[in-house]
């Protein structure tokens, strides 16, 4: 594969910028801060694409460092490229909201779909990490030469033993051992005995509440408690209107001083009576004999008196002594005048009695029939009237038992209606007690969810901790099965371009069985820490086209990309490199830089290059 051109919409600093390549080697010469790493980062994304990340961390992700300066919208941009004989025009959007891409084969003239197969086929199958770790060579930054031989020694190592340079067996050994340690402390052993104990309770919560005493009856309660007021209601207006009427009965019979039946018989059988006695002493007042009878009696006893005066007089002469005969005439004129009194007297008294028995008669029929006539139709009308007392007086104390008889039914519902509000109360403290109940059975039911999902979370850490021991057995096995293979080969491959990169000063590299790091001289075997940071940056480079070439095996070469990748290098080393460079490596170079130095030794060894000024 080989880069032709690029167009950037924007992206960076850049807006509507083109820029060339061609094949062999290309210098991309700009000041600090002209844009080379923008350029370098542009076609990383049009390759790989970027992606904004989340959170905090996309305040400072690539993404966000290479927006348009100006009009964010355009964020976008187009390579070409050259692979397999065919030439391809990638354009892309970063935008957040627009990422598309689009692949047109211009030498077959349709566009193609952006897909894995794509990328594989005019990669060589390079993924962004190895991409960043081949092709795309930079400089060891570290600070420090001690740094630096660690860092170098930790690339070696790693190619070495797994066969990558962005992987490394015995920190990924340690990784996975942490992450075992950590899996093991997220387990939850007593989740398993805690599922089972709340398992039980909620089977004792369920027999709990499917007893019948927790059957909800409180609608029933209600229903008959409201029937049972109804009723009670119903008694008590009744009883209300019952004793109204008895009231008023007793009212009746109180205002005629009737207490109950033997009075008003009592009073019936006074009125017949007084009726009787006025009877009586009418028929022997209107006795006319009595009164002649009088009169008689006065008329004998004043003869009887006037005989007797006469004889005393002498008017009458009598063959008997006129004393004795005036005597005994005085006799019968004294009993006569007695007799004549008493009859009259009794006559009197009839008439006394009469009025007296009159009065009375009059007033009772006066208060009762309202009319004082006296007379038989009267009495029987009294009687009647008695009699309808007795009826009333009868039909009141049947209402009274009536009434007791309903006071004893309001009673037998009141205590019902009592009978119903406890079971209320009941029911509503059984249904308070079902509710704390069901709200145990449902946290209860949420904690074995809970722990359900512990559970299962055990079982997949527990299934993490196997995959982890198997890939670290596995990771044993293929280290070793490495070392013996790939690690050879890219030993050997290394050691080929060392000695082209360090211009015969070092012959080859070597790395023993406890991954120390040799270079080879013609004379002794020296250690890594003992060379410059210069000899290091050159063995890093030999060390990342070994790679990029073991990797591409037989295919078409890929463009390597060098950012400042010279800087530790010192002239003499530089114009090596250069040269090896264009004598070696048949793909296309290009190279960032921001010194001139790269420009001279070009044109001082006279080796063909492409300049792009930006």
């Amino acid at each position: 594969m080989k880069l032709l051109d690029l167009y950037i919409n924007g992206f960076g600093k850049f807006h509507g910028k083109s820029i060339e390549f061609q094949d062999g080697l290309n210098v991309v010469y700009g000041k600090n801060e002209a844009g080379k790493s923008t350029l370098h980062t542009f076609i990383r994304g049009m390759l790989f694409g970027i992606e904004r990340g989340r959170g905090r961390v996309s305040k400072n992700d690539l993404y966000t460092k290479y927006e348009p300066w100006e009009n964010s919208a355009d964020y976008q941009g187009r390579l070409r490229l050259e692979s397999g004989g065919h030439t391809y025009r990638i354009e892309r959007k970063f935008s957040k909201n627009n990422k598309e891409v689009h692949v047109i084969d211009e030498t077959l003239g349709k566009e193609i779909s952006p897909d894995k197969a794509f990328y594989d086929q005019v990669l060589c199958g390079l993924t962004e990490t190895t991409y960043n770790n081949t092709i795309s060579i930079g400089q060891l930054k570290s600070a420090t030469d001690s740094a630096m031989v660690s860092e170098l020694k930790n690339y070696i190592a790693n190619l070495n033993t797994s066969g990558s340079m962005a992987l490394n067996i015995t920190r990924a050994a340690a990784f996975l051992k942490k992450q075992k340690k950590d899996l093991e402390n997220q387990i939850v052993p007593e989740a398993a005995r805690n599922y089972t104990t709340l398992l039980g309770e909620i089977r004792s919560i369920e027999q709990e509440i499917a007893a019948p005493e927790f059957e909800n009856q409180l609608s029933a309660y209600r229903a008959r408690q409201k029937d049972v007021n109804e009723q009670l209601a119903k008694k008590r207006e009744e009883r209300e209107e019952l004793i109204q009427k008895i009231a008023k009965g007793r009212q009746i019979l109180n205002s005629n001083q009737f207490d109950g039946e033997e009075s008003i018989r009592a009073y019936l059988q006074k009125a017949e009576k007084v009726y009787e006695e006025y009877k009586s002493a009418k028929s022997a007042s209107e006795k006319k004999s009595r009164t002649v009878l009088s009169v008689i009696c006065f008329l004998l006893a004043a003869l009887s008196a006037a005989l007797s005066a006469a004889v005393f007089s002498g008017l009458l002469s009598l063959p008997l002594p006129s004393l004795q005969i005036g005597g005994l005439l005085l006799v019968p004129a004294a009993v006569f005048l007695f007799l004549g009194i008493f009859l009259q007297m009794r006559g009197k008294r009839y008439q006394k009695e009469l009025e007296l028995s009159a009065g009375l008669i009059r007033e009772i029929f006066a208060r009762h029939l309202g009319d004082s006539s006296i007379s038989d139709d009267a009495m029987n009308a009294l009687s009647e009237r008695m009699e309808e007392f007795i009826r009333l007086n009868a039909a009141l104390e049947k209402s009274e038992t009536s009434m007791r008889e309903q006071q004893e039914e309001i009673q037998a519902l009141q205590e019902q209606s009592e009978s119903c509000s406890t079971g209320i109360e009941n029911q509503q403290r059984l249904q308070w007690e079902l509710e704390k109940k069901l709200e145990r059975l449902s946290f209860c039911r949420d904690q074995v969810a809970a722990l359900q999902r512990v559970i299962d979370e055990n079982d997949r850490l527990r299934d993490e901790i196997t995959a982890i021991d198997l890939a670290l057995e596995t990771m044993t096995e293929v280290s070793t099965s490495i070392r013996s293979s790939f690690g050879l080969l890219l030993n050997k491959t290394a050691s080929d371009l060392i000695a082209g990169i360090t211009g015969g000063t070092y012959s080859s590299m070597s790395v023993d069985e406890n991954l120390n790091i040799f270079m080879n001289t013609r004379t002794k075997l020296v250690p890594i820490e003992q060379v410059s940071s210069g000899t290091m940056d050159q063995i890093y480079l030999a060390l990342r086209l070994a790679v990029a070439r073991l990797m591409q095996g037989e295919q078409e070469p890929l463009p390597l990309i060098f950012d400042d990748s010279f800087v530790q290098y010192d002239d003499e080393r530089l114009r090596t490199a250069l040269s090896w460079l264009s004598r070696t490596y048949d793909g296309q170079c290009i190279i960032f830089t921001c010194h001139k130095r790269e420009l001279q030794i070009l044109n001082e060894e006279k080796i063909p290059y492409h300049q792009i000024s930006i």
